[in-house]
């Protein structure tokens, strides 16, 4: 079984009835839904839905034990992840298209996916790692309650794309132990063409700056395995549509031992294939320069892989 490293931030918060509270507050905004920049403002308490296609409803395409994350989240028995249905991004290139934009995936209740933690938990994870939670986070933030209440102890991983409400963010400090983001795009153009999203690196960089406030940077056991903190991934896209270089001059501001992966894995899925510039994987030198250039700036965790 995964050793526990630290008591999750969690627990006090439910020990004390601040996560009841915390519950409340979210479930309010599905109300009038400000889960994320967007504000699509539609009752999804009444099954309305807005940019993210999804109702009151959790859904969840699949869980279970996951070799393929950073490290220090795998460690030895794997990150216990869980991927939600549905995105608030929706970006024409998603790496896991059929989920995001195609919503293949099962509804279920909270106390069922606090089950689904429990299982991970069991079967040794070294933490729930929710994938794509931004549009359910007061789902997400119940069945975590649920799940204390039953005994879950491990870390929460909060892994999402970077489009957040800073305010939503802040509901979440003493709830998620590890934040996980994607800091997609520094550049405007980009982030409005690709994501529909053109306020993208302005919500990020403040949500960002928040997680960073709430859990600094990533720390691990003696084993090497993550207990809390921030660890930002960037995938680099090609013709630098992802304006790399203002994205790590951001994170370098930070602090200059931000965890980042610089990721090279970006392949033309989903809608890719109607863009030239992005309808091809990057090259060798393209990803070299973004890792010299994240060198060069003086940022020093950073995970290659």
């Amino acid at each position: 079984m995964a050793r526990i490293t630290a008591k999750p931030s969690y627990f006090d918060l439910h020990k004390t009835g601040e996560m009841d509270k915390r519950i409340k507050s979210l479930y309010k905004f599905l109300e009038n839904c400000e889960l994320c920049p967007r504000k699509c403002k539609v009752n999804r308490i009444r099954g309305e839905k807005g940019f993210c296609v999804m109702g009151r409803d959790l859904q969840v395409s699949s869980y279970g034990p996951h070799f393929g994350e950073e490290s220090p989240l795998v460690g030895i028995f794997g990150s216990g992840t869980i991927f939600l249905t549905g995105c608030n991004l929706l970006c024409v290139y998603c790496q896991n298209y059929e989920i995001s934009h195609y919503k293949l995936g099962k509804s279920i209740n909270e106390k069922i996916l606090a089950d689904f933690m429990l299982t991970l938990q069991k079967d040794g994870c070294h933490n729930i790692n929710l994938v794509t939670p931004t549009h359910f986070a007061p789902q997400l933030v119940k069945s975590i309650s649920i799940g204390s209440e039953k005994g879950l102890k491990i870390p929460i991983v909060w892994n999402c794309g970077g489009y957040e409400s800073v305010e939503i963010i802040k509901l979440l400090d003493g709830i998620v132990d590890i934040y996980l983001p994607d800091i997609k795009y520094g550049r405007k153009d980009s982030a409005e063409k690709y994501s529909n999203a053109s306020d993208y690196f302005e919500r990020c960089k403040e949500s960002v700056e928040e997680m960073y406030r709430q859990v600094g940077n990533l720390k691990v056991d003696h084993q090497g395995i993550a207990y809390k903190g921030l660890l930002v991934r960037h995938l680099v896209l090609p013709e630098n549509q992802s304006g790399s270089k203002e994205v790590l001059d951001f994170l370098r501001s930070i602090s200059k031992d931000v965890y980042v992966n610089i990721m090279d894995q970006y392949r033309p899925l989903g809608k890719a294939c109607f863009h030239k510039e992005l309808d091809r994987g990057i090259t060798a030198e393209e990803y070299r320069n973004v890792i010299s250039y994240a060198k060069k700036i003086g940022l020093e965790r950073l995970d290659k892989n």
